[in-house]
């Protein structure tokens, strides 16, 4: 993935974007006015993929440096190796 020609948003508004498409709560840890590549795909990421495999291939190539925290329904942090489905079930309960 080029990230180069990316356009950039805020940190807030990445995370919004990742809320909205793949229905899944991040927090990314930088200051209000930190800018990130934006978070610009049609369609969520299977929910057969691992929680690691959309961190490593979605996620942190966009977030550079910065660190994030993966919340689940139940407020903890899922496990890599966590489903994207399961996760995403969790915020149901």
């Amino acid at each position: 993935m080029n990230t180069s020609g990316s356009r950039t948003v805020s940190v807030a508004e990445f995370e919004a974007k990742v809320l909205e498409k793949e229905e899944i709560v991040i927090k990314i840890r930088a200051s209000a006015n930190t800018q990130v590549f934006d978070f610009d795909y049609d369609r969520k990421a299977a929910g057969s993929s691992s929680v690691t495999d959309w961190l490593e291939g979605r996620i942190k190539p966009r977030i550079m440096n910065n660190e994030i925290v993966i919340i689940a329904g139940d407020y903890a942090s899922p496990h890599g190796r966590t489903k994207l489905e399961t996760l995403r079930a969790s915020y149901e309960k």
